[in-house]
C-alpha cells in the first residue's frame, strides 16, 4: 500500500471515531494506536507510549497552561465590561459603533486570554444584552461577538501559534509578532462589515410598517442614549490602560529576548494576578480556586489533544506520507497558488469537525515539507493557517463560538446566530487573499523585530 493510501486510511479511522461522538482526545489516541498496530506492526506497540511522552516532553509547551491561567485570571474579572465600555465611549457616535466596540474589546481581551471561546463568552455576556437593548438585531449582536472572539487564536499570546511553532520548529516570538498586524487589520475589516450590515438593516427597517402604538423600530443607529464627554472617554480608556500595558510588557520581554515564551507567560501570570487581586480586588480565595481548577481542566484537554495529534503526525512521518505528498504535488507541476487554495479548502473542511489545536499539531508536519517546497514562508503560512482555523470557530457543526453565544443568549435562535456569523467567514477569506497578495503585512514586523 502506498504511503498516501496508508495516510488516507488513518484519516478515515479518525473520521469514523469523530463521528461516533467520543471525546476528541480519545478518538485521536485510538487513531494513533490503530495506525501503529496496522501499519508498523504489533511489535512496535510500545511506540505509542514513547511518542506520547516525547510529544509532551517539550519545554515550550509549558507556556500553554501558563497562558491559560493568565487568561482565566483575566477573564474572571470585570475587565470584559471595562473593555466594552471603553470601546463604546470612543465608537458610540459611529453607525454600528456599539457592535464595533464589542469587536475592539474582543481584540484586546483576546490578547490577554489567547482563547476564542473565552473571549466570546466574556464579551458576549456584556455586549449582547446591551446591543439588543439599543435596538441591534440578535443577528448583528451575536455575529459581531462570535467573529470578534475568533481573534483569540490570532492575536498574541496564542496557544494555536505556540503549537504551530513547536510543530514546525519555527520561532514562537516571530509567530506572535506576525499575528499582531493581521489581527488589527481583520479587526478593522470586521468593523467595516458591521457598518455595512447596520446600514442595510436601517434601510430595511425604515421602510417597514410602523410598530403598534405609532412608533417605528428603526434599529441600531450607532448612538446610545448616553452622551459621552471627552472626560468620560479618557476615564474609560484609563481604566483599561493597565491591561493594555500588561500585554505590552509580556510581548516586550519576549521580543527583546529577555525571556522565552514560557518565561514570558509566567511573567504574565504574575502581573495579571497582581493586577486583578491587589489593584482591582476581584478574586477571593474561593473564586481563585475555581480559576485554578478551570485552568487545570482546560490545559489537560489541550495537552492531551496535542500529545495524541503529535503521535499521529509522527506515525504519518514514519510512513513517509508528508514526503510522498510533497513529491506528488511537485510532479504534477501545479501552480503553487492553486495548491495553496486547495490546502485552505482542506483545512476549512477539517475545521468544520475538529478544534484548531488538533488540526495544527496533526497537519503541520504533513504540510510543512510541501509549503517549503513551494517556496512559501513558514511564518507567513502559520498566520494563514490560523486565520483559516478562525473560520471553523464560527462554522457548524462544531463552531465553538456559535454554541458559546447560544448559551449566553438562549432567546436568540441558533439559525440567527449562524446567519449573523456567516458574513465574517467571507471577511476572513478576503483577509487570506489580502495577506497572500501582500505577504509583507504578515512578515514585516517579525523581520523588523528579529533582524540581526
Amino acid at each position: 500500500m502506498s504511503p498516501l493510501l496508508q495516510g488516507g486510511f488513518i484519516i478515515l479511522i479518525s473520521l469514523v471515531l469523530f463521528a461516533s461522538g467520543m471525546p476528541i482526545a480519545f478518538a485521536l489516541a485510538i487513531t494513533a494506536l490503530a495506525g501503529i498496530l496496522i501499519f508498523l506492526g504489533p511489535e512496535h506497540a510500545e511506540l505509542f507510549g514513547k511518542l506520547t511522552f516525547d510529544s509532551l516532553n517539550d519545554f515550550g509547551l509549558l507556556a500553554i497552561p501558563l497562558f491559560v491561567l493568565m487568561g482565566n485570571l483575566f477573564g474572571g474579572s470585570t475587565a470584559s465590561r471595562q473593555l466594552f465600555v471603553a470601546g463604546e465611549a470612543w465608537l458610540s457616535r459611529i453607525r454600528g459603533g456599539l457592535a464595533m466596540s464589542s469587536v475592539v474589546a474582543s481584540t484586546v481581551f483576546a490578547a490577554m486570554t489567547g482563547s476564542s471561546p473565552a473571549t466570546a463568552a466574556a464579551i458576549g455576556r456584556v455586549a449582547v444584552p446591551e446591543m439588543q437593548a439599543r435596538g441591534y438585531s440578535g443577528r448583528i449582536a451575536t455575529g459581531a461577538v462570535a467573529a470578534g472572539g475568533t481573534l483569540g487564536i490570532l492575536i498574541p499570546p496564542s496557544v494555536t501559534l505556540i503549537l504551530y511553532g513547536i510543530a514546525s520548529e519555527q520561532s514562537i516570538g516571530q509567530l506572535f509578532a506576525a499575528g499582531i498586524i493581521p489581527g488589527i487589520v481583520i479587526m478593522v475589516m470586521f468593523c467595516f462589515w458591521i457598518y455595512i450590515a447596520v446600514s442595510r438593516e436601517q434601510r430595511r427597517l425604515s421602510t417597514a410598517p410602523e410598530a403598534p402604538g405609532g412608533t417605528r423600530v428603526i434599529g441600531a443607529s450607532g448612538t446610545g442614549p448616553e452622551t459621552w464627554t471627552w472626560g468620560d472617554r479618557f476615564t474609560a480608556l484609563f481604566k483599561v490602560l493597565p491591561f493594555i500595558a500588561l500585554v505590552a510588557a509580556v510581548l516586550i520581554v519576549l521580543y527583546r529576548g529577555i525571556a522565552t515564551p514560557s518565561e514570558a507567560a509566567a511573567i504574565g501570570v504574575l502581573l495579571v494576578a497582581a493586577l486583578v487581586i491587589f489593584v482591582y480586588r476581584e478574586h477571593n480565595g474561593a473564586k481563585l480556586l475555581g480559576v485554578l481548577r478551570s485552568s487545570v481542566s482546560q490545559s489537560s484537554m489541550i495537552l492531551m489533544i496535542t500529545a495524541f495529534s503529535a503521535v499521529i503526525a509522527t506515525v504519518l512521518s514514519y510512513l513517509e506520507v508528508p514526503q510522498e505528498l510533497a513529491s506528488t504535488i511537485t510532479e504534477l507541476e501545479l501552480n503553487r497558488w492553486l495548491v495553496l487554495v486547495l490546502i485552505n479548502i482542506v483545512l476549512l473542511i477539517m475545521g468544520l469537525f475538529l478544534p484548531p489545536v488538533s488540526i495544527i499539531v496533526m497537519v503541520t508536519p504533513i504540510l510543512l515539507p510541501l509549503i517549503l517546497e513551494l517556496g512559501f514562508d513558514p511564518i507567513w503560512f502559520g498566520i494563514i493557517m490560523t486565520i483559516n482555523m478562525e473560520m471553523g470557530l464560527i462554522t457548524p457543526p462544531v463552531g465553538l463560538n456559535l454554541f458559546v453565544l447560544k448559551g449566553i443568549a438562549p432567546h436568540i435562535r441558533l439559525t440567527e446566530i449562524l446567519r449573523g456569523s456567516l458574513p465574517y467567514i467571507v471577511v476572513l477569506s478576503l483577509a487570506i487573499v489580502l495577506f497572500s497578495v501582500f505577504p509583507q503585512i504578515v512578515t514585516w514586523l517579525p523581520e523588523v523585530l528579529y533582524s540581526e
